[in-house]
C-alpha cells in the first residue's frame, strides 16, 4: 500500500465523520434494521451506490492527468498546491458541495429521502460519496491525488479506496452504536474550538492538515513516485516467501481440517450451553 492510497483511506474515513455527514449516519441507520447479515448486505449496497458515482469520477480525473503526462514537473507543483489550498480550505470550515456539479445529484438526494430498503441505501451511497458543504474539500483532494497518477485504471482505483474509507466505519458504527454510549459518540462527532475568533471543527482542523501534509509530501517526493513503500521491500519479499510455503497441498488439508474442528468445538459448545440454560430454568426439574 502507497502513501496515496492510505490517504485516500483516510479521507473517506474523515469525510465520513465530518459535520456534513451528520445526517447521513441517521439515514443509513434508519434504512438498516439489525446487524449481522443483513448490515453487511446494506453495507455492501451503500459501497456499490458509491462506486457507481467515484469511480467515473476517479477515471476523469486520471483521464486528465493523462494529458499532461509530458509536463509532470508542472502538473506535480499544481497539484501540490492544489493540495495545500484544499487543506487550508478545509481547516477554516470554507467547504463547498460537489453534488451541485454532478448533474442529475439534486433529483437523486430526492429519491433518497423517500426511498426505502436497499434502493434507499444504494440512493445514499450514490450521493452521500459527492455531497457535503464540507467534504468537498476532501473529495477535492483525493481527485488531484487521482489526476496525479496520469493512469486512468489506478485514478479509478483510488476513488474506489476512498468510498471503502467510508463504507468500512460506516458499517462498524452501525453495528456498535448502541453499545459506544453517549462519551464514544461525541468523540465521533468531534468538537469546535475557536481559534482567533473563528470556530472551527476538530474533524475539518485533522483532515486539512493531513491534506496539506500531503500536499506537501507531493511536491517533495515528485508526484509520491519517490515515497517510502509504507511496508519496506525485505518485509513485502518475506511474506511473499511465506506465502509461497503456505501453498503446500498438505498444509492446505490440514488447514481445512483445523477449520473444521474449529465449528464443530463452536457448535457443540454453544449446544452443550442451551442445554444448561433449559434444564436450568424453573419448572423444568425432575
Amino acid at each position: 500500500m502507497d502513501i496515496g492510497v492510505l490517504s485516500a483511506f483516510l479521507g473517506g474515513t474523515l469525510a465520513l465523520l465530518s459535520p456534513c455527514s451528520a445526517l447521513l449516519l441517521p439515514a443509513f441507520f434508519a434504512s438498516t434494521v439489525g446487524t449481522g447479515p443483513r448490515l453487511l448486505l446494506h453495507g455492501a449496497v451503500f459501497y456499490t451506490g458509491l462506486l457507481t458515482v467515484l469511480v467515473p469520477l476517479g477515471v476523469g480525473a486520471g483521464a486528465l492527468g493523462a494529458l499532461f503526462v509530458a509536463h509532470r514537473e508542472a502538473v506535480v507543483l499544481g497539484a501540490a498546491a492544489l493540495l495545500v489550498v484544499l487543506g487550508a480550505v478545509q481547516v477554516l470550515g470554507l467547504g463547498f458541495d460537489p453534488a451541485r456539479l454532478v448533474p442529475g445529484a439534486t433529483a437523486t438526494r430526492t429519491r433518497a429521502a423517500s426511498a426505502t430498503g436497499l434502493t434507499k441505501t444504494f440512493l445514499l451511497g450514490a450521493v452521500g460519496g459527492i455531497a457535503g458543504f464540507c467534504a468537498g474539500p476532501i473529495l477535492g483532494a483525493v481527485l488531484t491525488l487521482a489526476a496525479g497518477r496520469g493512469d486512468v485504471a489506478s485514478a479509478g482505483a483510488l476513488l474506489a479506496v476512498y468510498g471503502a474509507g467510508m463504507v468500512v466505519p460506516l458499517v462498524v458504527i452501525a453495528s456498535t452504536w448502541q453499545r459506544l454510549g453517549a462519551r464514544g459518540r461525541a468523540v465521533l462527532r468531534g468538537r469546535t474550538l475557536t481559534v482567533l475568533g473563528r470556530q472551527l471543527h476538530t474533524t475539518s482542523v485533522v483532515t486539512g492538515l493531513l491534506v496539506m501534509g500531503v500536499g506537501v509530501l507531493f511536491w517533495t517526493t515528485n508526484g509520491l513516485v519517490g515515497a517510502p513503500e509504507l511496508v519496506p521491500i525485505e518485509l513485502q519479499a518475506w511474506l511473499q516467501h511465506r506465502a509461497t510455503t503456505l501453498t503446500d497441498p498438505v498444509l492446505d488439508t490440514l488447514a481445512v481440517l483445523l477449520a473444521v474442528a474449529v465449528v464443530i468445538a463452536v457448535v457443540l459448545a454453544r449446544r452443550q450451553r442451551t442445554r444448561t440454560r433449559e434444564s436450568t430454568r424453573p419448572g423444568r426439574a425432575a
